[in-house]
């Protein structure tokens, strides 16, 4: 039988789009039915396989969308999103592969789910891409999404703490101006598909807590302090407002692990 860690790093090292969504979606679903052995008998890549297209630009070379209402603005808006969900499939599988025999069998069923519901995410942008005449790689992307990942790889504290606590705790933020500023264009179908991405990403940064809180617990320290310590060491950026209190807080991210450091 394939060991768990194996079939992880067959989908990383899966270039293609459509074919990792496929990949990691029949990991998700062979490992619920019990058909992977619980073995971490493969590392992990330093870096996945990524198509060719999109290029990946740094944040400061990443052109402006413009204003909402053009065709080329949209069209921007939606590849962003396609290209953040990409790349959190990468994210969730390298959680789970890398610090899956340190947690235990849920943090892998946790993040291997989560895995599974960014693939679907992305595979519904690429469709809305396509449907407008575009599609994923048409125009460049971010490159720094996966230096969180690589900088926390030693540590799964800092790797939760950045990944699902910081960056997915940000779309919490943002998606419902998004959501909005989409439905009042008259996008339904673009609404549909941002509903539910918030919808399953509260439930992410919830399992990114909840594993969070067990690693504070285990070295018997405060898990506030623990996560403002190892945000400082570990993200670049800024936690800055406005927040989606009810959202972070329906996550298990109460206001006393980044008020203090918010700017």
């Amino acid at each position: 039988m394939e060991s768990v860690a194996s079939a992880i790093r067959t989908a990383l090292l899966t270039a293609d789009p459509r074919a990792k969504c496929f990949t990691t979606r029949s990991v998700a679903r062979r490992w619920r039915k019990g058909d992977l052995a619980w073995r971490f008998d493969v590392e992990m890549p330093d870096t996945p396989a990524w198509p060719e297209r999109p290029e990946l630009l740094p944040p400061n070379r990443m052109p402006k969308r413009g204003k909402f209402g053009s065709e080329r603005a949209r069209i921007a808006l939606w590849h962003s999103l396609a290209h953040i969900e990409f790349v959190a499939i990468d994210l969730a599988l390298d959680m789970a592969g890398r610090f899956g025999a340190q947690m235990g069998e849920e943090f892998v069923g946790d993040f291997l789910s989560v895995a599974a519901d960014e693939a679907m995410h992305f595979a519904l942008l690429a469709r809305k891409l396509e449907s407008m005449g575009s599609f994923y790689g048409a125009l460049p992307a971010h490159a720094g999404l996966w230096e969180a990942a690589y900088s926390t790889r030693h540590d799964v504290a800092a790797r939760l703490a950045v990944v699902p606590m910081v960056l997915e705790a940000r779309g919490l933020d943002v998606t419902p101006a998004t959501l909005e500023r989409v439905q009042a264009a008259g996008d339904a179908g673009g609404a549909k598909i941002l509903a539910r991405i918030l919808d399953d990403e509260i439930t992410h940064v919830g399992f990114g807590t909840k594993h969070f809180l067990r690693c504070a617990e285990r070295i018997g320290t405060n898990p506030e302090s623990l996560w403002q310590t190892l945000v400082k060491q570990h993200f670049r950026g800024a936690i800055k407002p406005p927040f989606n209190d009810s959202a972070r807080l329906a996550a298990g991210l109460s206001r006393e692990f980044y008020a203090e450091i918010a700017h």
